[in-house]
């Protein structure tokens, strides 16, 4: 088993390590829950929910919370980041530009902050404009009914 060396104290702030908050990561599960049976038992979504191994112990990922990956392509249609207030700046600059960055085919992306919970949308193309929004044109879905 694996033991980290660090205090995990210092680790325990959100985006800085393995151990994110509860709630946090409360809203990974529900919409990996919910976006994994609409991919995996009712078929009536063709990406497929990918949350995030956290490997890092130090530094925030570079990684999506989470990931809708197009398995036929080796394409992420979809990222979603879940935040809290202080971290939502920083959020919203990831998502704007692993999008622009155009590396992953990435075409929305989404950021959910659940102190607030607001949902905030980023599409290819939509030049640093944020919406407030939770519905994916990509999927047809409100990823609002998942929390």
């Amino acid at each position: 088993m694996y033991f980290p060396t660090s205090n995990p104290l210092v680790l325990a702030n959100e985006g800085q390590g393995v151990w994110a908050p509860a709630d946090h990561q409360r809203i990974i599960s529900k919409l990996t829950i919910g976006l994994g049976v609409l991919y995996h038992h009712k078929k009536a979504i063709q990406l497929e929910p990918l949350p995030e191994t956290m490997l890092d112990d130090a530094k925030a990922s570079p990684v999506p919370d989470l990931s809708l990956v197009d398995n036929t392509t080796d394409e992420t249609p979809i990222i979603i980041e879940v935040c809290k207030t202080n971290g939502q700046k920083g959020d919203i600059a990831k998502v704007i530009q692993l999008i622009d960055d155009d590396l992953y085919g990435i075409r929305e992306g989404f950021i959910y902050n659940y102190k607030t919970q607001q949902w905030y949308r980023y599409r290819f193309g939509d030049g640093g404009l944020i919406a407030e929004s939770s519905f994916s044109e990509i999927l047809q879905l409100d990823l609002n009914t998942f929390i």
